[in-house]
């Protein structure tokens, strides 16, 4: 597969595309799979070259977040050690398995998470104490760690996954369960990476090109998210929500390489 400037162009401005939605809610790897696809990339080799740029991606958003003191550190290891542990564990069976099963946990979240946003909006809004001060139990750690599998496995969607347990489950609003969902797509993604590159399913050209889109679509909505807060991030994330349940519904029907 060979460079040009008609593909570097393409890289860049879906990478930019890509950037802006993850940080602000999820699902832009359908973009940039299908992209990479178009581009004459295998379906596993895109799926491990597209973490490249969202490495890049977070580490963006993060250091903006971090930069106005948005992060609870606390709260990001505690969490992140068994997404770390489920996505080593998606990354290596990704070559091997069928992701139906997730196919079918995904559609269900995603579309029970939209209707809880629009009947039930001031829980993403306003931050509940008591859940955020409470005692981690053993099925929020159970749950982060399968969705570190979704993730080493898929990763497509898994920002709405976290966005989910991070204000049912811990209380948080959306503006701050959005800066955690970040950051532990940080933590977690380094290590399927590397475990895909070791299977010698990376291609680092198209990767790191579309990292510079990336960076810069994630640097806009890091903006945006801090400036306009939970209901604004709620607005955009009700909208691709929207489209997401249109893709499952087969009204839009973009290359979808992960099935």
């Amino acid at each position: 597969m060979e460079l040009t400037w008609v593909s570097i162009i393409i890289l860049i401005c879906s990478g930019i595309v890509v950037g802006f939605i993850n940080t602000l809610a999820g699902g832009g790897t359908v973009v940039s799979l299908s992209v990479f696809m178009f581009l004459g990339l295998p379906p596993l080799v895109a799926n491990g070259t597209n973490r490249i740029g969202i490495i890049f991606q977070n580490v963006t958003a993060v250091a903006y977040f971090q930069k106005n003191k948005l992060i609870d550190w606390q709260k990001v290891i505690r969490f992140a050690i068994p997404i770390v542990l489920g996505s080593i564990t998606g990354a290596t069976i990704a070559g091997f398995l069928s992701n139906e099963l997730f196919q079918y946990i995904f559609a269900g979240v995603v579309i029970l998470f939209g209707i809880s946003m629009i009947f039930n909006p001031d829980r993403y809004i306003h931050e509940r104490t008591d859940l955020v001060n409470r005692k981690t139990s053993t099925l929020q750690y159970l749950l982060y760690f399968f969705i570190g599998i979704y993730g080493g496995f898929v990763h497509v969607g898994i920002g709405y996954l976290f966005l989910a347990v991070l204000v049912l489950s811990n209380g948080y609003d959306l503006l701050k369960a959005n800066v955690l969902k970040n950051v532990f797509v940080l933590f977690y993604v380094p290590f399927s990476l590397l475990i895909y590159a070791w299977q010698g399913n990376v291609y680092w050209s198209f990767g790191l090109i579309h990292a510079i889109g990336n960076v810069i679509g994630a640097s806009l909505a890091a903006r945006l998210a801090v400036k306009k807060g939970a209901p604004f991030i709620r607005y955009v994330v009700l909208a691709l929500v929207g489209i997401v349940i249109l893709q499952l519904l087969g009204v839009i029907t973009p290359n979808n390489p992960t099935f």
